[in-house]
């Protein structure tokens, strides 16, 4: 992306801005910084920031870091409009920021009150009309331009390279702490920035576990393994899902689980469009397992949405309201679980299309 596709999104921000009645916004959750300006996509911790963005409704912007930043900040932004801080004087970076809000919002301040800790609250917005205001940004990343879109096709094209490599290295007395090393050194090897998040491995009972962290337990001569990756590419996550079996005969619970859950993604990518409602997608892989008297074993949303961050808008579950648009990007990630043997889960990352939907 170059500085023109950042000031155009920072204006379309501002339309939004002026619809909503607020003279500005603090922005401070990492992604939607990066999305304005191109800078600094993560932040490290949770007690970490490299900065935030002022942006006004009319039309003058600041983009506030402190001075291991200053650099990278001028190669973005104007130097006029970047205000370094430090931790020095009264109420500390944060008071400094409290300043300059108070110097240049004219109106009610919308704040990304998801992102934000109390402290910092307290002291930044002392003296301010302020308002939640999470998820403006996110109206905007929820459409992907054809660059994204192209970004996360290059992802997800690494990620399938690596699947059809994996099993491979599927082999007896694995752990999956070294598998989850194979998958990352693939990664980097063939394109990509790094990891989209950490790689889930779970090897035969641990496959229960939706979210299972790699440990010591190695492939055994029959088992099922279930592997839940992603990648990085200019910026843009992949998020895919497989589960293997590792053995000669897969046996009959594991062939029927695996049919199970294709098929319910089968229905529920079949809804994929322009004008399908989320939770309807998601209701049609759920409906399909109650009435096999599995829904129990699924315990999870269908999907996610995905781009700079692995989780983001729109959500495919039972309570999402969104309306799909062209330009949005899904997982569809359907599992049941069995905890005395693992379980499957199979996932696709899906494009809403101008007419139907196309899978990634």
């Amino acid at each position: 992306m170059n500085k023109e596709e950042f000031a155009a999104r920072r204006e379309n921000l501002r339309r939004i801005l002026k619809e909503e009645k607020l003279g500005a916004l603090l922005v401070t959750l990492d992604a939607n910084r990066y999305y304005l300006s191109g800078f600094e996509l993560t932040d490290g911790q949770s007690d970490e920031s490299a900065g935030c963005l002022l942006i006004t409704a009319q039309g003058k912007d600041w983009l506030c870091t402190d001075a291991r930043y200053e650099e990278a900040a001028l190669r973005l932004w104007n130097a006029s409009e970047i205000f370094i801080y430090s931790g020095a004087g009264s109420g500390g970076y944060a008071g400094q920021i409290n300043k300059l809000l108070k110097d240049n919002v004219k109106g009610e301040l919308g704040v990304e009150a998801n992102c934000v800790s109390l402290s910092f609250y307290q002291v930044a917005c002392a003296g301010l009309s302020t308002v939640p205001a999470d998820g403006l940004v996110q109206r905007l990343r929820i459409i992907k331009s054809p660059e994204e879109i192209a970004a996360m096709e290059a992802s997800c094209a690494i990620t399938h390279s690596m699947l059809n490599w994996l099993p491979g290295v599927l082999a007896h007395g694995r752990t999956e702490e070294q598998i989850a090393w194979d998958i990352e050194q693939f990664f980097r090897n063939h394109g990509a920035e790094g990891l989209a998040f950490a790689s889930i491995v779970a090897i035969g009972s641990n496959a229960a576990l939706p979210h299972a962290r790699p440990g010591q337990t190695a492939v055994s001569e029959n088992c099922c393994v279930l592997v839940d990756i992603g990648c990085r590419y200019k910026d843009y996550c992949s998020d895919q899902t497989r589960t293997f079996w590792v053995g000669d005969t897969p046996p009959d619970y594991f062939l029927r689980t695996l049919k199970q859950v294709q098929e319910a993604q089968r229905r529920a990518i079949e809804l994929i469009r322009p004008g399908a409602i989320c939770k309807d997608v998601h209701a049609a892989a759920y409906n399909y397992f109650e009435s096999l008297g599995l829904a129990k074993h699924f315990n999870h949303g269908l999907g996610h949405g995905i781009g700079l961050q692995t989780h983001e808008l729109p959500r495919l579950n039972a309570k999402s309201e969104t309306v799909l648009r062209p330009g949005m990007m899904v997982t569809v990630e359907p599992g049941l679980y069995y905890p005395e043997w693992g379980g499957v889960r199979w996932e696709y990352t899906v494009l809403v299309t101008e007419d139907g939907c196309k899978i990634l």
